[in-house]
């Protein structure tokens, strides 16, 4: 009876002993970096996926790891470098026969998978190819292939849109040196041809350009020529049809200014098309903005703003611009020009037939001749200036002032 029972105990250990002990396994490999070379503190991660389980380690100077003490199972094994994952290989099934061993290339695999990307792009992935790739990285190939074709699409259209646009644009400005006739279809080169003027051809480019912005809002470029079309054409036009382009020019403006408020030429070219629709304190402070981000160039805003002005015969408005082009920019030789002929807008006669001048309009035709003696108003500086010393009052008075009498002398 007693050796039964011993036997019954030791069966019975014999049992419980092979229910505790677990099958231990080794996951161990190298890792290679981008350069080739053992790649040191890459950090494996390894995810059970028959039960939950997740263990991870890093390789050593050798880029070397060793994870010991595993049960026996089914993993998904990655490299993550930087704390970005490089590589994987799924479904690994681990043995106690002896280690099981996963090393990693990256260089391998990156050369591998950019050579992958290239057939996809071009279409020569092979059914071969395709098989040594995991679902999830046919996918994302199939993926790059589709954003690349998406994105190439995309740029074709917009830089068809925006050339075509800047060839418009430079016709508009110079009509002479373009073709001066086109099809009056532009689908059938025989019907018969319409004479092309500067009008056309901006409203060509703004046709363009606008196309262009739909494809793509985003490029401050765009809008600043659109905007510089939409002022050419409203040059070609008259009455609420030209305020209406205008006014049009001035949302493109904005929308470029929005995308890069620093440009001083778009804020000089937007202050012009304001002071187009007198807005002139509008205008002055774009200029500001111009001249602020622009400080050697200052000068030139506050002149093409004096230029507008005269133009539209607001010579004391454009006087005060031209004078702020001198201080800014006192060798502006034609800002000295404008400035005197403002300036000539308050001479005057005296009942004697002598005229009569403000003292700085010589000085400022002096300036003119000093710095631009053969500039293209020379000869009209020479010929005010000659005008002025025939019979011009240096003293300058006006002519409608109230005399002051003259005090009596007392007799002795």
């Amino acid at each position: 009876m007693i050796s039964k029972r011993a036997a019954v105990v030791a069966g019975a250990l014999v049992v419980f002993a092979g229910v505790s002990l677990a099958a231990i396994t080794i996951l161990e490999g190298q890792v290679l970096g981008d350069d080739g070379q053992p790649l040191k503190d890459a950090v494996i991660k390894i995810e059970r996926i028959d039960i939950s389980g997740h263990y991870q380690t890093k390789t050593n100077k050798k880029g070397e790891y060793y994870y010991g003490g595993l049960p026996l199972g089914v993993f998904n094994v990655c490299v993550e470098v930087n704390g970005k994952q490089r590589d994987c290989l799924n479904k690994v099934r681990t043995t106690t026969e002896k280690p099981t061993e996963v090393p990693f290339n990256l260089k391998a695999q990156r050369e591998q998978t950019e050579a992958l990307a290239v057939a996809a792009a071009a279409g020569t992935l092979t059914k071969e190819q395709e098989k040594g790739l995991s679902p999830e990285a046919l996918a994302a190939l199939k993926k790059q292939e589709k954003d690349r074709a998406q994105a190439l699409e995309h740029n074709r259209k917009l830089n068809e849109a925006y050339n075509a646009g800047m060839q418009e644009l430079n016709c508009g400005k110079k009509p002479a040196s373009c073709p001066a006739t086109a099809p009056s279809d532009p689908s059938n080169p025989q019907s018969a041809p319409q004479p092309m003027t500067a009008a056309i051809y901006y409203q060509q480019a703004v046709d363009s350009f606008k196309k262009a912005a739909d494809t793509d809002p985003k490029q401050e470029a765009i809008w600043s020529h659109l905007a510089e079309a939409q002022t050419g054409l409203a040059g070609t036009q008259m009455g609420p049809e030209q305020k209406a382009t205008l006014t049009a020019a001035l949302e493109s403006f904005e929308k470029s200014i929005a995308l890069r408020p620093s440009d001083p030429a778009v804020h000089n070219n937007y202050a012009l098309a304001l002071a187009r629709l007198n807005r002139f304190p509008e205008a002055t402070a774009e200029l500001e903005k111009a001249a602020e981000y622009d400080p050697p160039g200052a000068g030139k805003y506050y002149y093409n703003l004096g230029a507008l002005l005269v133009n539209s015969g607001q010579y004391d408005q454009a006087a005060l611009n031209f004078k702020k082009a001198i201080e800014l920019t006192p060798s502006h030789a034609e800002a000295h020009f404008q400035y005197a002929v403002c300036l000539s807008a308050k001479m005057s006669v005296t009942p004697d037939g002598k005229t009569v001048a403000p003292p700085e309009m010589k000085t400022e035709l002096d300036k003119y001749l000093e710095l631009a003696p053969n500039g293209p108003n020379a000869d009209a500086a020479k010929a005010m200036l000659a005008a002025l010393a025939s019979q011009v009052q240096t003293q300058y008075a006006n002519p409608n002032a109230t005399p002051t009498p003259k005090k009596s002398k007392k007799k002795s």
